[in-house]
């Protein structure tokens, strides 16, 4: 069965899981899950998670950390109902000793017990807020994957992690430039303000119109391009870590939380049924 994208837009995050737990949804999830953060993914062994987790905390303007799993438990029950991190994402992307060898619908039989899944915000989740104040995007209203590229820009090494930090970009009116930053500013867990506007090459992107990953948009007259940090940094990273193994979303494609996207409220509150208990209690 097909699924439209308006059609789409209309559902809630449960709803969404379901289609792309059961193939019926693979692609990108720009503009879905109104009202839900989206998180970024990345899974690998135990043995390089805490060094992860360092970079993570060391540079948390693109990497926003929002969840961990246990060792070798797919589900992440502080993030949404029954949530199977194997296959409720679109699209995966395997990277083999910094080699992306394979791109997957999911990973059932690529998991194993020493994996740690880690979740990190997305910028997906205030463009609800943008559109809301009238700002269009060009990705969204076009049914596209926002455009992300390497910047010259250099994160926090931890371990084996290092590299540059990625961006994406939207194109902005002039006029509407400092309320997007504002609106922005209101999410830090989903990679907050922006870190640079204007002429791309300042932050090392040569080609405005090649991005790395994603679609080119176009950038009309009286609009600038306004570039914020990135959950596919730890793509770059991983990349330059050469892993055995290492599992992450196809850039573009998050898993969409139960964890309500309220700006300046964390998201570290657990929905675990027995954790809501307590709390009553």
């Amino acid at each position: 069965m097909k699924i439209g994208f308006s059609e789409l837009m209309s559902m809630d995050a449960v709803e969404i899981r379901d289609l792309i737990r059961t193939g019926a949804y693979r692609s990108h999830t720009a503009g879905l899950g109104q009202g839900k953060l989206q998180a970024n993914l990345a899974i690998l062994p135990e043995a390089f998670a805490l060094d992860f987790m360092r970079f993570c905390q060391r540079n948390p303007k693109p990497c926003p950390l929002v969840g961990v799993s246990d060792t070798g438990d797919p589900t992440m029950s502080t993030l949404g109902r029954d949530i199977d991190i194997r296959t409720d994402v679109p699209a995966y992307c395997v990277y083999e000793n910094g080699e992306l060898v394979d791109i997957r619908f999911d990973i059932v039989d690529l998991w194993n017990d020493d994996f740690v899944a880690f979740a990190l915000g997305c910028s997906f989740t205030f463009e609800h807020a943008l559109l809301a104040a009238g700002i269009s995007l060009w990705h969204i209203d076009n049914n596209k994957t926002v455009p992300m590229y390497r910047s010259n820009i250099d994160t926090f090494a931890a371990g084996p992690f290092k590299g540059p930090m990625v961006v994406s970009m939207r194109a902005i009116d002039q006029d509407h430039l400092s309320r997007v930053v504002e609106i922005s500013r209101k999410f830090p867990m989903a990679h907050g303000s922006p870190v640079h506007w204007g002429d791309p090459t300042a932050i090392g992107i040569r080609d405005i119109d090649l991005p790395d990953w994603g679609n080119a948009g176009p950038i009309r007259d009286g609009q600038v391009p306004v570039f914020w940090a990135c959950g596919v940094t730890p793509h770059a990273a991983i990349e330059q870590a050469l892993l055995p193994i290492c599992i992450t979303h196809k850039p573009g494609h998050m898993l969409i939380t139960d964890v309500d996207d309220v700006a300046e409220v964390p998201v570290f509150r657990s929905i675990h049924p027995q954790t809501q208990k307590r709390k009553r209690d």
